[in-house]
């Protein structure tokens, strides 16, 4: 595997994020209160013991690629498939499609939060917004969607988090705020990239037309340590 993405976790844990993770060279987990992403440097033979010291029981984290049996101490929680797409070498906006998200830090955190776990993302902890820029629309004070950035390696930078509220949705704000992270990536002269699960036609077709090709297809799973 030479290309960034075809093992974004790990180049991400042991490279531009390992001072948000914990592990070794055979095994890293993010920090906890970060996304529950675990990486290892052969993801079709990832080695779990190595992970097992940096993890407590019920915990349960995402990992990509591998597609064997559960191993000992570990209990296969969901067994999916996702696409991984990444820009198509189109241009970008030219102007700020939403010039009036703010950024997001630290005293947005519970909120940001709340908003994930009603709205399932994906992978999302406390301090998730740390990991990349976040941008968030408001209205009347309050958090209604929001998305950022989550990995990184080499020139990929991902864009994750993407999700707004059920009682606000259908006014764009998804798209404006993805068009945003698109336009300050390419700018730095980044190639954005995301993920969506196999089953998520809609989300798919989306993602295509807004400018993202299929990179390819991955097995995902959800794992805990018993």
């Amino acid at each position: 595997m030479t290309h960034p993405l075809d093992n974004i976790f790990w180049n991400c844990l042991d490279g531009p994020h390992r001072h948000l993770s914990t592990g070794t060279d055979r095994a890293r987990r993010y920090a906890p209160g970060l996304s529950p992403i675990v990486g290892f440097p052969d993801p079709e033979r990832p080695d779990f013991a190595a992970l097992r010291p940096f993890c407590t029981p019920g915990e349960q984290f995402y990992c990509d690629v591998w597609s064997g049996p559960a191993p000992d101490g570990w209990r296969i929680e969901v067994d999916a498939k996702m696409f991984r797409l990444a820009w198509d070498g189109r241009p970008g906006p030219a102007d700020d499609p939403a010039p009036d998200a703010l950024p997001l830090g630290p005293a947005h955190a519970e909120e940001a939060l709340a908003l994930a776990r009603l709205t399932r993302p994906g992978p999302f902890g406390r301090r998730t917004i740390e990991m990349g820029e976040y941008f968030g629309c408001f209205e009347d004070g309050r958090l209604v969607a929001m998305a950022g950035e989550r990995t990184t390696a080499g020139r990929y930078r991902e864009i994750s988090g993407v999700c707004t509220h059920p009682g606000h949705q259908g006014r764009g704000y998804a798209k404006r705020l993805m068009q945003k992270l698109i336009m300050r990536q390419l700018a730095r002269g980044e190639i954005p990239f995301l993920h969506v699960m196999s089953a998520n036609q809609a989300a798919h077709d989306f993602y295509l037309r807004m400018g993202f090709r299929d990179y390819g297809e991955t097995v995902v799973r959800v794992v805990t340590p018993v």
